[in-house]
């Protein structure tokens, strides 16, 4: 039984290699939604988008309303793409349906989300390669260090910049660049 679950870890390893390798820009990546589809970054070519990893029980929580407001102020130029992790203290427990219906009745999301993602670790989704790999993103490394961490990519794809958690989403940190 080891060896099966080594053997399936190595592939695992070997894909996520390959992947990062192939991925020279951020638009290549993609992700699912909360509803299964499929999210293309390169269908927000031409805003900044902001990449927030959310969880629905975290004492950050409450920054979905700041997450919804900074969407609507500034849509016309920024996508926020929520992405649920369970990796800091199990503060995501839910399944898609569940996180959807909490988003939605405690906090009117009406921005991107997609499904539960790792962030960090062997099993790091592409995109948070990018993020986190200066040799990817061309600007620096950075780890997540906790739910509701803020990575802001510009128009033309580029990381401009991120922030931990306690760095509100409508702090002029964030704002000056969308302003």
């Amino acid at each position: 039984m080891k060896t099966i679950k080594t053997l399936l870890l190595l592939i695992t390893l070997t894909i996520n290699l390959q992947v990062m390798n192939s991925q020279n820009s951020i638009y290549d990546i993609s992700l699912t939604s909360l509803d299964g589809k499929e999210i293309k970054i390169s269908e927000f070519k031409d805003k900044y988008i902001l990449f927030v990893n959310v969880a629905s029980k975290c004492g950050f929580t409450g920054q979905y309303e700041g997450l919804q407001e900074l969407y609507e102020k500034y849509k016309s130029k920024l996508v926020v793409v929520g992405i649920p992790s369970n990796e800091f203290g199990g503060q995501e427990p839910g399944g898609s349906l569940e996180i959807a219906t909490f988003c939605s009745e405690k906090y009117d999301v009406s921005f991107v989300m997609a499904e539960k993602t790792k962030v960090k670790g062997s099993e790091q989704h592409p995109l948070y390669k990018w993020l986190t790999n200066k040799d990817l993103n061309k600007i620096s490394n950075s780890s997540v260090k906790w739910n509701f961490q803020k990575y802001l990519v510009n128009q033309e794809g580029g990381l401009v910049d991120y922030w931990y958690s306690l760095t509100k989403p409508m702090s002029q940190k964030i704002t000056k660049y969308l302003e």
